[in-house]
């Protein structure tokens, strides 16, 4: 039975991403990707114009399951420290082809800056808007610090959450002494939600470092 006309976008997508993974977006013959896809070099062009046209919805195929399960974890009237550790939660429960992309994706926003600006403008578009509105909530609430720049508090947050979670991965994945020693994902992923909420400072620590208090005011009047 011939396959719906339909398909042929999905198929050469799925094909792309094999490529891709295997060969880098710059590497992987188009013409190969047709053949993959069992389907021609002519098809490939009137979906995809364009190599980065074709990397684009390789993430988007993925990125766009994972987007869904983000609203639902930060869009809902939950305290704004539960959402984020939802948040945390369902990165540490990525798929191996979900990581495959992850890993896709930093590979190429490092090779070529077109594909960074793609990528960084549909995360901006995507879970990053989410995000700023749940910290900034937190903000207002006073759940979050508010003498920390917003763009710190965001820069701390992405990056807890996601690279560590990719070094676990890769850590987890080889022959390292290390990997015998790691906590599960989900683990990592609450531990991590807690360091970024509370930082690592101890007893200790914190006893040292009282914040100062504001000299008072002088109250006399002007002669």
């Amino acid at each position: 039975m011939a396959r719906p006309a339909s398909d042929i976008s999905a198929r050469i997508v799925h094909a792309a991403r094999e490529r891709f993974l295997l060969e880098g977006v710059d590497g992987a013959s188009l013409r190969q990707i047709a053949k993959d896809a069992k389907t021609n070099i002519g098809m490939v062009y009137y979906y995809f114009p364009t190599k980065d046209d074709l990397f684009s919805a390789v993430v988007e195929d993925v990125y766009g399951g994972i987007l869904r399960e983000f609203r639902e974890a930060l869009v809902d009237g939950a305290l704004p420290e539960a959402r984020l550790a939802r948040v945390y939660d369902r990165i540490a429960r990525m798929s191996e082809l979900e990581f495959k992309v992850v890993r896709l994706i930093l590979r190429e926003a490092l090779i070529s800056s077109v594909r960074l600006e793609r990528v960084v403008q549909r995360f901006q578009s995507g879970h990053i808007p989410l995000a700023a509105q749940v910290l900034a909530e937190g903000i207002a609430k006073g759940r979050f610090r508010s003498d920390i720049h917003p763009l710190v508090v965001g820069a701390a947050t992405f990056s807890l959450a996601f690279g560590p979670q990719v070094m676990h991965r890769l850590f987890s994945a080889s022959s390292l002494p290390v990997a015998a020693h790691l906590p599960s994902t989900q683990a990592a992923a609450k531990s991590l939600a807690e360091v970024l909420l509370f930082g690592l400072a101890g007893p200790a620590l914190r006893a040292e470092h009282k914040p100062e208090k504001a000299a008072p005011r002088s109250h006399s009047k002007r002669k």
